[in-house]
Parts: structure tokens; sequence; C-alpha cells
């Protein structure tokens, strides 16, 4: 029997994750440990094998086959634009991602004006204003704290997750349009759908079990 291989985003992700899992009976004793510097975890018993990648790369260890299932955010999923089966919501890691700015910056989007938009997610961003809202708009990608783009004047809003939505009320900005809801995904490479059908199939309904 060949491994079965999980991709998982760092952090909080695959805390949950792994979590979940042992729920279904699926452990892995060595990725708790925290001095650890391995990078591949093995359960021999099952044959699964686990490794922890940064969340914009899940889906290409899963697109390429180098994982056979990966664990990652809606966000990532979307932005990454990936040849691969999104199979299963999980249900955490819940939060929503969306056009912020100060109150102003409303009437720009209601009369789609062209306006500069700022954001760590050019895909979604593009998608939502080009193919959504049919507005024109001029993208900034950032990769650092993006509030800060419309507060220096780089762009009039921003596109991005919003969890609480404390950081934006603490720099004087608002939800002002949702572009969609997200959470943590299972995706599974599409040959490995085909060959290792049961397998997977188990796994899939296995957590549908367990999910609340």
């Amino acid at each position: 029997m060949r491994y079965l291989t999980f991709a998982l985003g760092k952090g909080r992700l695959a805390q949950k994750t792994m979590a979940l899992f042992e729920q279904i009976g699926i452990k892995c004793e060595e990725m708790k440990d925290p001095s650890s510097r391995k990078l591949i975890f093995t359960n021999e018993e099952l044959k699964l094998k686990f490794f922890l990648a940064k969340g914009p790369d899940v889906p290409t260890y899963v697109e390429y086959g180098a994982a056979d299932i990966g664990i990652v955010g809606k966000d990532t999923i979307l932005e990454e634009q990936r040849k691969l089966y999104e199979v299963l919501d999980l249900g955490y890691g819940k939060c929503r991602m969306c056009v912020c700015g100060p109150a102003s910056a409303k009437e720009l989007l209601k009369h789609q004006e062209q306006i500069r938009v700022a954001t760590k997610y050019p895909n979604i961003a593009k998608d939502y204003f080009y193919n959504k809202k049919h507005q024109t708009v001029e993208i900034i990608k950032l990769n650092g704290s993006i509030e800060l783009a419309p507060i220096v004047g780089l762009s009039e809003v921003i596109v991005d997750i919003v969890e609480t939505g404390s950081t934006l009320r603490e720099n004087g900005l608002q939800v002002l349009e949702e572009v969609c809801p997200l959470s943590a995904r299972v995706v599974v490479n599409q040959v490995s759908m085909k060959m290792e059908n049961e397998r997977i199939t188990k796994i899939l309904n296995d957590l549908k079990s367990v999910l609340p």
C-alpha cells in the first residue's frame, strides 16, 4: 500500500486539523513534539505522511501530486487558482474576504468610479471587481499591513480578510462590501482522487461524521 500524503497549512490550521484527525483515529504523535526539526511526519500503521507548508504553497503541492490531500483556507484556493478538487468545508478558521476602507469610499464603490485597490489577493480582487461588479480598478499588490494603504493615500480601498474587524476600526476603516465567506477546506489531487478513491472517500466520510 502506498502512503497517502497530506499537506497542512502551518500554524493554527494544522493544529486544528490534527485535533480533528485524532477524532477519526488518525494520530501522528511525532507532530506534537515542538522541538522537532523534521519536515515530514509518518503514521506507519495507516500508511499516511504529513508535512507542513506555507498556506499559499499547499494548493501547488496538491496540484502537482506531491501531496494527495491538502488542508488550506478558501482564500488561498481562490487566489492560487490551481487545478484540484475542493471536496469538503471543515467549517473552522471562519472569516470573510471584504472590501474595506474609510466611510467616504462607499460612494466610489456605488458609482463604479475608477479607484485603486490594495491587496495581498490580486486574483480575488480582480475577479470581484471585474467579473462581479464590472468596475474598472487599478490593483496594487502589497505583502504587509494592508490597512496602511488607504491611510497614507496609496489606495482608496483594500481587499483583505476580516475576522473581528477590530484592526479596521482602530485605523478608522470599515467593511464596505463582502466578497465571500472563508473557512478551512479539504482539497484533493485530481489523479489521487481516481487512484486512491476508496481510501480518500473513507477519510472524507469519517471527517464529515465528526464535523458539527
